[in-house]
């Protein structure tokens, strides 16, 4: 009842919210009349800078106060307005604003072709509909913390846009990262929450536009723009406690612009999935300097399985102000409540006979779950930005994230006890998480001695904080290949009881915080030759678990650290044809000391990295070979019991390709391929010369191909097919045991239609309805079907 009067309360205020903006799109586009005028008509066409038609640009007479937006075709028309001298703005995020003085005669009549120049800056809401390569814009200024091309930068990464997953009918955030080469399955962990595979390492979710923002629940799609993937160890621009030393994932999220536009969709699929969203953008005023953008979703779906559910509901407002020619200012939030049920998570037996997850014998549709066993969490993410132009060189950019994610409620593991049996583990935990990154940027673009200089130097402070209050209980063990009537006995009714004797631990368990400084410059030293360097200094300090009970810490120390980054891009052909190197480092902190007291240092990881990136019209691609080396891994003291010492070595290296195409107009293709090779060379004797299991397959890959009818009556239809494959990966690996997580390759297939005031879309996920699991042998979805329809305005 709780959760229904809360989504009464924000469905009162999101109906609120948006009957609010039809009004003022209404007052936006008013027009004042005079019926004794003659009436003429103003028609044209909007090109891009390619020849290409530009659907969904907003053209607005100044002086009648009167828009329309463009069709598929890019064209245009105002009806019956009276002759005269008038100026067109011309309008859409991702390329130059253009104001087209026009004439429109005594003859009642005129025509104008206006072309569209491509803008940088503002590529955070670019639809671009028809043909094309769509899906290839890179560019970013998160990725680099300054506006940087993709030639001119020697750092790998991959890019995810909204298009993408709308063609793809996306409707939870794990499958976007079908597209990310070398990403894996999703491994998703009890709260919701989930990582990925980054170059070997396991790389989870913390970064939002640019900055921390740690997430300990699920994440909802709905508001986002595109996902960034920054491949390598990033902790020179972005700290070691936000990045993995595979890298990052940057999520960033949807902005307000400064049109009237909409959009409401629904989805629905196999197993009950009901998916609401909606997305409504609208200047609160006149001279558009306030803008406003909300987007909200409701979703709910069971599992494939006989038990296991997930319901959501997010709402995400953004607010700009542009309080003047220098200074911008914005605020945005994302707001969820999420309850479901943990998510399969299963502990092999290891002296046990199987091997394999498929030797193992356990049911495919069987959860070992319950649905009254389950959690709740609640999530905010606060985020503001004051950009100000100091002058025609320098801005200013101070950036503010806060968070809260917390998980309440009961989790369940279960444990392979033997070849046929095994436990559930239920855990009752209230689990908050609180989070403040507050960054200021100083960004440069100057030249010295004629040679243009890039810069960006900043100061950051992370601080992370988490309370841990829970107890865990064991069931009896449980025939898993013939459960019978025992099966049923795994309720909350028969569980709750269990913990009024559980030891419940009460502390905290998370407390640190970290003080940083970092600079970095992009010098040209031509027109085709670019040199990067970068520097940061890292002061972390934790302040250890604290336990009220006994007034004691433990684990509290303090450590420093510098993180340089190199890297050179030369551009064999202009803006066409690069190739690149980079050395970049990344280092996460470690506690403890050795048999002598010695305190331990940061592990290091030091890459090395060579290959070219391509741009032509029809084709993006980047091939690189990279190598990373990771030293300071502690291991197991072997002349003292219960040490550590500091000697351990790993290696990760491997090759990487993706490539994005259009060969034909309307044909877009996106494909990688990765093999990587991941090994502790120097470690335990039980693990030395092995596979870390996070690493995952060592080869993957993805394929999407899709075309799309860009004339003719067939306009806007189109096919997508396209999967992924991973190989063989292991959940144990060690010289007495190991435990594969078998191959996989799923395809998946769809059909839409794409008009300016609607979409239709139909996609069948998992065509040959493949057995897979993730790393923590959660089995996958079979064959679903999604069908959507979204309304556009």
């Amino acid at each position: 009842m709780k959760f229904l009067s809360k989504y009464r309360e924000i469905s009162l205020f999101t109906r609120f919210c948006f009957i609010a903006f039809l009004l003022l799109s209404t007052a936006t586009f008013a027009l004042p009349g005079n019926p004794e005028e003659k009436k003429a008509n103003l028609t044209g066409i909007i090109m891009t800078s390619d020849g290409q038609p530009a659907p969904g640009v907003s053209v607005y007479i100044q002086e009648l106060k009167k828009g329309t937006l463009t069709s598929t075709n890019g064209e245009f028309s105002f009806n019956n307005i009276p002759p005269g001298d008038y100026h067109l703005e011309v309008s859409m995020l991702g390329f130059e604003k253009v104001t087209h003085a026009v004439s429109v005669g005594p003859d009642g009549a005129a025509y104008v072709k206006i072309e569209l120049q491509e803008n940088s800056m503002t590529l955070d809401e670019v639809t671009v509909v028809g043909g094309g390569n769509r899906f290839a814009r890179k560019e970013s200024d998160d990725i680099s913390k300054m506006p940087l091309g993709n030639m001119e930068n020697p750092q790998v990464y991959t890019v995810v846009s909204k298009e993408l997953m709308k063609e793809q009918v996306v409707t939870d955030y794990n499958s976007a990262f079908k597209n990310v080469p070398g990403a894996g399955i999703s491994e998703v962990r009890n709260q919701g929450r989930s990582s990925n595979i980054s170059r070997g390492f396991s790389t989870p979710q913390l970064v939002r536009n640019g900055v921390g923002s740690f997430t300990y629940a699920t994440v909802d799609p709905a508001n986002l723009e595109r996902i960034e993937v920054i491949k390598g160890p990033s902790a020179t621009l972005f700290g070691s406690t936000l990045s993995s030393f595979g890298g990052l994932f940057n999520r960033v999220t949807k902005k307000p612009f400064d049109i009237f536009k909409g959009e409401i969709s629904y989805s629905a699929a196999s197993w009950d999935l009901n998916r609401l969203t909606v997305d409504v953008n609208t200047p609160l005023t006149e001279d558009k300097k306030a803008l406003l953008r909300v987007n909200t979703s409701l979703h709910s779906e069971r599992s494939f399985q006989d038990a296991g559910f997930s319901r959501n509901f997010m709402i995400a407002p953004s607010f700009s102000y542009k309080a003047s020619d220098r200074l911008t200012l914005m605020l945005d939030a994302e707001i969820s409540y999420y309850k479901a049920t943990s998510p399969m998570r299963v502990a092999p037996y290891t002296k046990g006979t199987a091997h394999d997850v498929r030797e193992l014998g356990i049911p495919y549709k069987l959860s070992f779950a319950n649905n009254t066993i389950n959690y709740t969490t609640q999530q905010y993410n606060i985020y503001a930005q004051a950009k100000y132009k100091i002058s025609d060189s320098w801005t200013s950019q101070t950036l503010l994230s806060r968070t809260r994610s917390s998980s309440d409620g009961y989790v369940v593991g279960l444990t392979i006890l033997t070849d046929s049996t095994l436990r559930q583990t239920v855990t009752n935990q209230e689990y908050p998480y609180y989070g403040t990154d507050i960054q200021q940027n100083f960004i440069g673009d100057f030249k010295i001695a004629g040679m243009r200089n890039r810069i960006v130097a900043g100061v950051d402070y992370y601080s992370l904080r988490a309370t841990r209050n829970d107890a865990s209980v064991n069931m009896p063990a449980l025939n898993f290949k013939k459960p019978g009537a025992a099966y049923n006995n795994f309720t909350l009714q028969n569980v709750a009881p269990l913990f009024a004797k559980a030891k419940y631990t009460n502390f905290v368990s998370v407390n640190e915080n970290t003080y940083s400084a970092y600079v970095s410059n992009v010098l040209n030293i031509t027109d085709r030759l670019l040199a990067m360097a970068s520097l940061r200094i890292d002061r972390y300090m934790n302040k250890g678990a604290y336990y009220p009970s006994q007034d004691s810490t433990a684990g509290n120390y303090n450590q420093t650290a510098l993180s340089p980054k190199f890297g050179a891009v030369y551009q064999l052909v202009k803006d066409k044809v690069s190739v690149f190197g980079n050395y970049m480092n990344g280092f996460s902190n470690v506690s403890g000391a050795d048999y002598s007291g010695t305190t331990f240092k940061p592990n290091w990881a030091n890459q090395l990295e060579g290959g070219v990136k391509l741009d032509w019209t029809i084709v993006a691609a980047t091939l690189s070979y990279y190598n990373i080396s990771v030293t300071n891994v502690t291991r197991d003291d072997p002349d003292h019991p219960n040490f550590s010492i500091q000697d351990g070595t790993q290696v990760s290296r491997g090759f990487e390709a993706e490539v994005i195409a259009s060969p034909v107009h309307g044909l877009n293709i996106v494909a990688g391929y990765v093999y990587n090779d991941s090994r502790y060379t120097r470690s335990n004797p039980s693990v030395e010369g092995l596979r870390p299991t996070t690493a995952g397959p060592p080869r993957m890959a993805n394929l999407w191909v899709s075309y799309r009818f860009v004339n003719g009556s067939a306009q806007g239809l189109g096919i997508g097919f396209g999967g992924i494959y991973g190989s063989d990966s292991y959940q144990s690996n060690t010289e007495t045991f190991a435990f594969v997580v078998p191959s996989y390759t799923v395809l998946d297939a769809s059909v839409f239609y794409d008009q300016p005031r609607y979409r239709l879309g139909l996609k069948v996920d998992n065509l040959t309805n493949e057995k897979y699991w993730s790393y923590r042998l959660a089995a996958q979805n079979p064959t679903r079907v999604t069908a959507n329809v979204t309304f556009k305005f």
